[in-house]
């Protein structure tokens, strides 16, 4: 499986047509204790970039945006009764939702493992 992320800190792990898709570790400890979770509907259409769910925390509200096209098959909701998850296990157990992949040449314009720790590591 290939995990792959964008600059706005989600990843999405890759394993055939259907993507998982979270935030980075990094982003749940910038947003600090996570409180609530919006998850999409299964069946739902998401555009490259779009808004697919929300994250809440004792901090702010964020939006998570889709790394890539395509449509929602499966949310976790797992979240729904206890959105600490994505604090605890940010890239296993905390994934947001899956989908299915539209276009996976959408895939190659986001940032693989190394690349991504470079541009958090910039960040600081």
């Amino acid at each position: 499986m290939t995990v792959k992320y964008t600059k706005d800190h989600e990843w999405i792990k890759v394993d055939g047509t259907t993507g998982t898709v979270g935030i980075s570790d990094y982003a749940q400890s910038q947003l600090g204790d996570v409180v609530f979770v919006e998850l999409p509907e299964v069946g739902r259409e998401l555009t490259q970039g779009g808004e697919s769910a929300v994250v809440e925390s004792v901090k702010a509200a964020s939006e998570v945006y889709a790394p890539v096209a395509g449509t929602v098959t499966a949310a976790n909701e797992a979240l729904v009764d206890e959105p600490a998850l994505v604090n605890s296990a940010a890239q296993t157990g905390g994934w947001f939702y899956q989908i299915t992949i539209a276009d996976p040449s959408q895939l190659d314009g986001l940032m693989d493992e190394d690349a991504y720790k470079a541009y958090v590591e910039g960040l600081a």
